[in-house]
């Protein structure tokens, strides 16, 4: 149950604005260190597990992927994710202010944060509508991905209930029949219209050589016909031609952000706080909290979950690649091709398939959901602290984000939505996120100082032995910093532009989409400029202000400027590395 620990929010406003007194509100916190662990499992373990890392682990080498996988969470997951539980339970104070706090070079990066949650608040949800609209049309029993019966379907539909068909009929009892080019035909006629003569049940002869019969075969899932033709509209869509609105896309949209803001509602006043950011979650701790059990814990819980997921996709992938009579590599995939296409085509040669297929699309409508949660809540905070009289009327702000969100998201819902889709995908979640991360670290280990960042840990009783301190020390101030920079140097030696299908972006979608990505960093450059114009030159500029403290301490006060104080007495607090 929610605790309300009665404190004065500090509610440092951003650059620029005038000190408030007297705004001090109730800061709701964690009602026990459960709730904000399954918190942080809610927003960490999401749609990347199922559909993302299971194909990572089978194109990277499988058991050898693992091992390299699990150093890089030491290296750089696990220090990142316990350096934003640190900031945010050490100072009570949402990525906005707690960055401004650190050191005023560093004011603009919280709002780097607030722009990327918000993009992929926007392009997340619309995942979570595909789920919920294949959700619907499973329980009303609708389930025409698997036919080629369809208007939509081409010559080229691939349909494996179909292809069973074909096969428990083999009215020759000598040659294997198939479904192909929408009948069912002999294997060896196949072989004999491509101009190869039959061998057997599954080959051709090509001269000397022996060939699989579909080789020079066109085969499309039927499913991903389903999703590219009924779900999106796509049909002769391009990025210069984005076709008609799909008014049920608008619909489950609209339902799912509906979803999320009642949640979001119940959960902030039934338990406290809902998912936000990591330094948005922590912000509400006990300041004594453990949080490097937790984010040991959740870390490890994530890269069980990402195993067990694997597991649960590719039994289904390897029974797909049988049933075509294809290699796991031509079956394989990522994101929503995986959970939209693949997988459904799987779930109707089961037992019972309505049944599964509503498990499957609620499993994940739910993890896509929870994840959302994290969004809506960092947004929330970030307006909240800046405005801290909203803070009564939570529930208006929370409409306005969902809403505004929603609203947003609409264009994805044209034929041609899918490609902003992947566009916003493909230039946030990727190396923006890498270069946020690696800024953090600066500033809390090169500007802050590890050392004085290991005494707030020891402050908060979480005191370590000579070998965690050393790694900590060592992981944040070296490793984590040469590692990000040698990823970042070869995402952008192997960058590729985005593509959907064989649809390749024109030259305007791909500049608009690293504008979105390089959108997401401009704020800290404009930081750094108002904190000169502001009159922070030398080593005031990283110089911890007077916000940051211990989120217990009496001394804090809500509404004063995280840049109108701290410039006069504070200038020799800088922090080395030593």
């Amino acid at each position: 149950m929610i605790t309300n620990n009665v404190s004065e929010v500090n509610g440092s406003a951003p650059i620029g604005n005038e000190k408030q007194k007297g705004d001090a509100e109730e800061r709701a916190s964690w009602g026990s260190p459960v709730e904000f662990i399954l918190a942080c499992m809610g927003y960490a373990v999401g749609l990347g597990n199922v559909w993302r890392f299971p194909y990572l682990c089978y194109r990277s080498g499988g058991g050898a992927f693992l091992i390299l996988f699990l150093l890089m969470i030491f290296m750089i997951g696990l220090p990142i994710f316990y350096l934003e539980l640190y900031i945010g339970q050490y100072s009570g104070l949402g990525p906005l202010k707690a960055f401004q706090a650190i050191a005023p070079f560093f004011s603009g990066l919280g709002y780097c944060t607030l722009v990327v949650i918000t993009i992929i608040s926007i392009y997340y949800m619309i995942i979570i509508a595909w789920t919920l609209f294949y959700t619907i049309v499973s329980i009303a029993g609708q389930m025409d991905w698997g036919s080629c019966e369809n208007e939509y379907n081409d010559l080229n539909c691939y349909s494996g209930a179909y292809d069973k068909a074909c096969r428990e009929q083999n009215f020759t009892g000598i040659e294997t029949l198939t479904y192909f080019r929408r009948n069912c035909t002999a294997i060896g006629e196949i072989c004999l219209g491509n101009g190869f003569q039959p061998l057997n049940a599954t080959h051709c002869l090509d001269g000397t050589d022996v060939i699989p019969w579909y080789t020079n075969v066109t085969r499309t899932l039927a499913s991903e016909q389903y999703f590219n033709e009924r779900v999106l509209g796509l049909g002769d869509a391009s990025w210069s031609n984005w076709g008609s609105i799909q008014w049920h896309l608008v619909g489950t949209l609209f339902a799912s952000w509906l979803v999320a803001f009642f949640c979001v509602i119940k959960i902030f006043y039934s338990f406290g706080v809902a998912c936000g950011s990591l330094i948005t979650l922590a912000s509400y701790n006990n300041y004594h909290n453990n949080c490097h059990f937790d984010a040991v814990f959740v870390s490890l819980t994530n890269f069980a979950t990402s195993i067990y997921a694997g597991f649960a996709v590719f039994s289904v992938l390897g029974f797909q690649a049988l049933q075509m009579g294809i290699s796991v590599d031509d079956v394989a995939t990522s994101g929503p091709g995986l959970a939209f296409i693949v997988y459904p085509e799987a779930l109707l040669q089961m037992p019972i398939p309505q049944l599964w297929s509503i498990l499957f699309f609620i499993m994940l409508f739910i993890l896509g959901i929870g994840c959302q949660f994290a969004g809506i809540e960092s947004i929330n905070t970030a307006i909240v602290d800046q405005w801290p009289h909203l803070r009564k009327n939570y529930w208006r702000v929370t409409a306005f984000t969902c809403f505004s969100c929603f609203i947003l998201g609409l264009p994805m819902c044209f034929s041609g939505g899918i490609y902003l889709f992947i566009l916003l995908e493909w230039n946030t979640a990727s190396w923006a996120i890498l270069i946020i991360g690696m800024v953090q670290c600066a500033a809390v280990a090169w500007s802050y100082g590890i050392n004085r960042a290991m005494d707030d840990l020891a402050d908060m009783n979480m005191k370590f032995n000579r070998f965690l301190r050393f790694y900590w020390k060592a992981v944040w101030t070296v490793v984590l910093p040469i590692a990000s920079v040698a990823i970042l140097i070869f995402i952008l030696i192997n960058w590729s532009t985005p593509v959907y299908g064989d649809y390749q972006f024109p030259l305007p979608a791909d500049l608009l989409g690293w504008a979105v990505g390089l959108s997401t960093l401009m704020f800290f450059p404009m930081g750094i400029g108002w904190a000169f114009y502001r009159g922070y030159r030398g080593k005031a500029l990283f110089t911890p202000l007077e916000e940051w403290k211990p989120a217990n301490s009496s001394l804090k006060n809500a509404g004063s400027d995280s840049l109108d104080s701290g410039v006069n007495g504070s200038q020799n607090n800088l922090a080395y590395i030593s």
